[in-house]
């Protein structure tokens, strides 16, 4: 029998914190409401640095989890997805399965009303759900690209362009800056990010919210966001 041999590693989370303001001190204001909102703590922005963070130095590749998913395929197939990355693609994560950035760019799309940014699968620039990400860490730390979408004036200039303020965390990052720079990304099926929050469905896109959500793949992870319950099968 394989046996697979397993560390456990636990950090504190100060430490943590304290590193993604060094890094991002000048970006993170463009992606929260304030420091005391749902997403304003500096550990839902830590993704975005974790492979400049002395305590992931030693790690080439990591898998980032949301606590509310619920596993019902392999992790090792997910972790099989990082051979499917392209040469310049640094972040597997799945579209936001709610109309969620149809909202947040409405202000851009009503003055651009040909533009695909907020538009649903499989054409639009739809955003991101990061509840299930794939790190590319030592991609991340030597991608020039990348690394410039960390600076706050290239930032400014994109919040400013797509009349932008995001409120939740990282994954406001990593949908902003796909716009311009999709080949970031690695965009995973819906089966290993299956969202079931249906918060905006009654928020004035009910017409459009089935081009966001359906997902036909048999699921391999669910995801409980909005404190939405999970299937047991």
């Amino acid at each position: 029998m394989d046996k697979t041999k397993i560390q456990l590693f636990m950090h504190e989370v100060q430490p943590l914190a304290a590193g993604v303001t060094e890094v991002l001190a000048e970006v993170i204001r463009y992606f929260r409401y304030s420091a005391n909102s749902y997403y304003g703590d500096n550990l839902f922005f830590i993704s975005i640095v974790m492979g400049e963070l002395i305590a992931f130095k030693d790690i080439p590749r990591f898998i980032m989890l949301d606590s509310d998913l619920r596993f019902r395929g392999d992790i090792a197939k997910l972790w099989r997805q990082f051979d499917n990355f392209s040469d310049a693609a640094v972040i597997g994560i799945a579209r936001e399965q709610q109309p969620v950035y149809r909202h947040v760019f409405s202000a851009y799309r009503s003055k651009n009303r040909s533009t695909t940014v907020g538009d649903p699968p499989p054409n639009g620039l739809t955003g991101f759900n990061s509840g299930v990400l794939l790190l590319d860490l030592e991609k991340m730390r030597h991608s020039p690209l990348y690394k410039t979408m960390l600076d706050a004036d290239t930032v400014e200039v994109l919040t400013a362009r797509y009349k932008f303020q995001g409120h939740l965390g990282d994954q406001d990052f990593y949908s902003l800056i796909a716009i311009e720079h999709p080949e970031l990304f690695y965009i995973l099926s819906c089966d290993w990010n299956r969202q079931l929050c249906r918060y905006w469905e009654d928020k004035g896109y009910k017409d459009v919210f089935h081009l966001y959500h359906d997902c036909k793949l048999p699921v391999n992870i669910y995801h409980g966001n909005c404190n939405t319950p999970i299937p047991d099968d």
